[in-house]
């Protein structure tokens, strides 16, 4: 079974650009929404819209809240969403193709990093 969003979760995520070295997704969805498992590849997660999330794993969660213009970094992971606020979710995500150096040396966390 693909854990590839844009197969997962067809009404929510759609491909707006695509080369050699990146994939660019566009995600939508409303208030109460849950999406089913998938995957992310380290990405640079761009909001478009204020919202809440609580992202699950098969032993982790975590509750995300995100205002409308912020770049973060989503570390490649495998997690499923629930929208839990009260205003629709819209963002891009640049996924990137090429692996990491030393994947080992960047610790994965749920969801976007943190601002430092």
């Amino acid at each position: 079974m693909t854990m590839d969003p844009v197969s997962t979760n067809p009404g929510n995520y759609s491909v707006v650009f695509e080369n050699d070295r990146v994939r660019v997704l566009e995600y939508r969805d409303e208030p109460g929404f849950a999406s089913v498992p998938h995957a992310h590849p380290d990405s640079v997660m761009i909001t478009l819209s204020d919202f809440q999330r609580r992202l699950s794993t098969d032993d982790h969660q975590v509750e995300v809240e995100m205002d409308s213009g912020q770049a973060r970094w989503l570390g490649a992971q495998v997690h499923s969403g629930h929208n839990i606020g009260q205003t629709p979710t819209h963002v891009m995500f640049v996924e990137l193709k090429e692996a990491a150096p030393n994947p080992a040396a960047t610790p994965s966390v749920l969801g976007p990093e943190p601002v430092k």
